[in-house]
C-alpha cells in the first residue's frame, strides 16, 4: 500500500513561522512512520521562498528516513530538479510526465549520479481519461475527490465505482477525498493502491494513522 501525504502548512495555528515549525515538525514525523510520499503543497510561497522549504523539508525527510520516504514538489519540476527532491507531483493540467522526464534526463540528479530512474512523479487525476494520459509515464496517480459532494473547485466526487474504473489502468491509483480510517478500506475493496490525504495525516498521529492503514486487508480477488 503506497501512501502520500500532502501538505498544508495553513491548518496549522500560529504566525508564519509557527506554521513551517510544525509543517516541519510533521514531515519529520511522516518520514519516521514510513509514509511513501511527502507531497510539499504550499501553493502561495514565491519560487525563492518554496526553494528555501523544500531544502529544510528534504532535510527533515532524510534525517528521519534516509530510503524510504520521497518527496516530491507539488507542480515545480525547476524547483524539484534545483534542490534534489525525489520527484515531482504534477496538477493534471500541468506539462506532460513525458515532458517532465526528459527535463530530467537532461539534469541528473545532484544528490545520486545515476539516479535518474529514481525520479518520481505523480499526478493529480479527476476523470478517467486523465488517468489514462498518465498511464505510461507517471508512477502513480492521486485520485478524486472520492467522497466530497462538491469542491470548492466545483469538482464531484467521483465514487467508488468512479475510483474503482481508475484502478483498472495500468498505474498505481492512491484514492484521496474525505479520507478517513473508517472509510479507507473501501477504497481499497474498490482496487486503489494506496490512500493520500490533508488532514488524515495532519490532523492525527501519524503512526497511528500508518498503523491503522497498512493492517487493512487487500483488495479481495474473485477468480
Amino acid at each position: 500500500m503506497l501512501l502520500c501525504y500532502i501538505t498544508d502548512r495553513s491548518q496549522f495555528s500560529g504566525d508564519e513561522s509557527a506554521r513551517r515549525r510544525r509543517l516541519l515538525e510533521k514531515i519529520a514525523e511522516a518520514a519516521r512512520c514510513g509514509v511513501d510520499f511527502i507531497q510539499l503543497r504550499e501553493k502561495d510561497l514565491t519560487t525563492r521562498e518554496l526553494e528555501l522549504l523544500a531544502c529544510e523539508a528534504i532535510r527533515a525527510v532524510r534525517e528521519n528516513s534516509p530510503s524510504t520516504t520521497g518527496l516530491l514538489i507539488n507542480s515545480r519540476t525547476d524547483v524539484a530538479l534545483a534542490v534534489g527532491a525525489d520527484g515531482v507531483h504534477l496538477r493534471s493540467n500541468d506539462i506532460s510526465p513525458s515532458d517532465v522526464r526528459n527535463i530530467f534526463g537532461q539534469h541528473p540528479n545532484q544528490h545520486d549520479s545515476g539516479a535518474t530512474d529514481r525520479f518520481t512523479i505523480g499526478v493529480s487525476c479527476h476523470t478517467l481519461p486523465e488517468v489514462r494520459r498518465a498511464v505510461d509515464h507517471a508512477d502513480f496517480v492521486v485520485y478524486g475527490p472520492v467522497f466530497q459532494k462538491k469542491t470548492v473547485s466545483g469538482r464531484h466526487a467521483v465514487g467508488l465505482e468512479g475510483l474503482h474504473q481508475a484502478s483498472q489502468e495500468k498505474v498505481p491509483v492512491l484514492a484521496l477525498g474525505n479520507i478517513t480510517l473508517e472509510n479507507a478500506s473501501a477504497c481499497l475493496q474498490a482496487g486503489a493502491a494506496g490512500i493520500a490525504g490533508i488532514r488524515l495525516f495532519q490532523e492525527n498521529e501519524v503512526r497511528e494513522v500508518v498503523n491503522a492503514l497498512r493492517s487493512l486487508p487487500p483488495l479481495n480477488v474473485v477468480d
